[in-house]
């Protein structure tokens, strides 16, 4: 037991988290020690656990994967961090590694793949499928037929983690409360937002964040 690399979950959804418990508590070298719903109980795990890899969700409970991977980065620097994402796989591969992450895998692949992935990261390396691979490289060389802009690609972390939680039906001063800044700054990043969007009116920033939620894609919604 004592040579097993111990894995902290965390992810909101209890079904797919007892299933990735299962997967990685039946390999021989692994063991999930420990699993969290948020980033504020993940902090508190990481520094009981003390884990040699997480897994983390991009979306989780009253909170962000993004701002997890960046606390990670800053004060458990040796501590790789696999992200989870059931959204556009473009998008977040390259908002997670920026953050830190060592490696990004899809859920609709996360059971097939999981464990591949955890070794892969744990043997120091960055963990990406062929398709993600491609399109980040794509990016590097600015190749035009390869790479082409999304309405995603255009907001900060910041302004996507704002979008997200409009989509989920939160209020501006709810948003605010869990992002922990100001109603007036919620304001000035829903601006933004309908500006980079090209969204003219509230409604429709909310019924295109509401689309984004369901869908993984951003673009406006007839009504």
């Amino acid at each position: 037991m004592n040579n097993k690399k111990k894995i902290l979950v965390v992810e909101d959804h209890p079904i797919f988290r007892l299933g990735l418990a299962e997967l990685i508590n039946q390999e021989g070298d692994l063991s999930a020690s420990g699993d969290s719903t948020d980033v504020e109980t993940a902090i508190k795990e990481i520094e009981s656990v003390r884990p040699d890899l997480i897994i983390a969700d991009i979306s989780l409970k009253n909170s962000d994967g993004i701002d997890l991977v960046r606390h990670v980065k800053k004060h458990h620097a040796h501590i790789p961090v696999l992200v989870l994402s059931m959204h556009d796989e473009y998008l977040y591969a390259q908002r997670a590694l920026h953050a830190g992450a060592r490696g990004y895998i899809m859920k609709q692949e996360a059971m097939e793949s999981v464990v591949a992935a955890i070794h892969h990261v744990l043997s120091g390396k960055v963990y990406l499928n062929e398709t993600v691979k491609e399109h980040i490289l794509s990016n590097i060389t600015g190749s035009a037929d390869l790479r082409k802009e999304t309405p995603a690609d255009r907001l900060t972390d910041r302004e996507m983690q704002v979008f997200k939680l409009i989509g989920k039906g939160y209020s501006s001063r709810e948003i605010a409360i869990r992002l922990f800044i100001s109603i007036k700054t919620i304001g000035t990043y829903r601006e933004r937002i309908k500006t980079k969007l090209n969204l003219k009116h509230a409604n429709e920033l909310v019924r295109c964040a509401v689309h984004f939620e369901k869908t993984g894609q951003i673009t406006t919604v007839p009504e």
